[in-house]
């Protein structure tokens, strides 16, 4: 069976996760709600005329996806696998307000085109003119996982060497203005947001793009290597522990192998009592590491999990915004991701270097 390397990143999100050193530029942002997107000079990237067309996921995402690339030092690949919550947002909010303002006439047609969720990934091949497998899961908070685990076995049976694996979500005014009625992202001056002190139901949300070339051949550029990953539905609180144990088992693992360990704290206080629970149990002596605190919680944040996951493994580092606890380990090369939002959608992501 092939093995699963991880030979090129990118990521756009509410931090400078592009030109510069890994989270050196990280700011905590505990005022606001909805935290704002760092953009990058997107004409660096798209023409000017194709800029004026694209909804910000869209953006991020071709960006993203070229920085991957450009580490991986791939011109194209076998495949791309995007995954996504809420797609192209954005456009969606555009083409439903003129149909209310047209009073559903005269209609053009260009925003109901581009707010699909498989947007990003068509533009993306459009770009490298890649006619290969292009899907895009729309699975909740493991979509994607979901695509990462396609992208595996696609790999893993020979269907592809090269694969271009993402994930993108996009905050939109409307939307978000729902979101805050129905209680999902937490009240207006409340702060400081505080995701590990916090009291209250609610999120703070983000949005980004977090894009990952996978081979099946290391390289001098590998960053590290996918085990394992494992999606399932709904599980109790004391139904965690078992399960992270049975899964470290069947990769050969125990938990002293492990030599971080990535939670989703998201400031929700009934979801992060799965990572409350763990923190205090089977990872005491592990040393621990958040990050929803830095890109905000959104469909698809673990893809951003995984990318602070490979920097750590590439950099050999744990910067001290993303620490949980104080311990360390002298090199890390083993790392689990575990993901949840609300009880339901757990992931188990197994990571290491090579």
């Amino acid at each position: 069976m092939r093995k699963t390397y991880i030979n090129g990143l990118g990521c756009i999100s509410v931090q400078k996760t592009f030109d510069t050193v890994f989270l050196e530029e990280a700011e905590l942002n505990v005022t606001d709600t909805i935290l704002p997107l760092k953009t990058p000079i997107y004409k660096d990237f798209i023409s000017p005329a194709a800029i004026r067309r694209m909804a910000k996921g869209v953006k991020n995402g071709i960006v993203a996806s070229a920085l991957a690339l450009r580490e991986a030092n791939l011109e194209t690949v076998d495949a791309i696998i995007t995954g996504t919550g809420m797609g192209c947002i954005e456009d969606s909010e555009k083409f439903l307000k003129t149909i209310l303002d047209n009073d559903e006439q005269f209609l053009t047609p260009t925003s109901f085109i581009q707010s699909t969720h498989n947007t990003v990934g068509g533009q993306i091949a459009l770009g490298l003119q890649c006619k290969a497998y292009n899907l895009t899961y729309v699975n909740g908070t493991v979509s994607f996982e979901s695509a990462l685990f396609d992208a595996k076995m696609m790999i893993e049976e020979g269907d592809a060497s090269s694969i271009l694996v993402g994930g993108i979500d996009e905050t939109a005014d409307y939307t978000m203005s729902l979101l805050k009625l129905a209680g999902f992202i937490k009240k207006e001056n409340q702060g400081a947001y505080s995701i590990l002190e916090s009291t209250t139901k609610g999120v703070v949300q983000g949005e980004g793009a977090s894009f990952f070339v996978l081979e099946n051949e290391r390289k001098e550029n590998t960053i590290a290597e996918i085990l394992d990953i494992e999606i399932i539905n709904k599980l109790e609180i004391a139904e965690v522990e078992n399960k992270i144990i049975s899964f470290l088992a069947s990769n050969g693992l125990e938990i002293t192998d492990i030599d971080a360990v990535l939670l989703g704290y998201n400031s929700d206080v009934d979801s992060d009592l799965y990572y409350k629970n763990l923190s205090k149990s089977i990872f005491t002596n592990i040393p621990q590491v958040y990050y929803k605190q830095l890109c905000g919680e959104y469909y698809t944040a673990s893809a951003f999990g995984l990318w602070v996951g490979s920097k750590i493994i590439q950099t050999q580092t744990v910067p001290d915004i993303v620490k949980l606890n104080e311990l360390a380990k002298p090199s890390y090369k083993t790392i689990l991701l575990y993901n949840q939002r609300n009880g339901i959608d757990h992931s188990f992501t197994l990571i290491s270097g090579c």
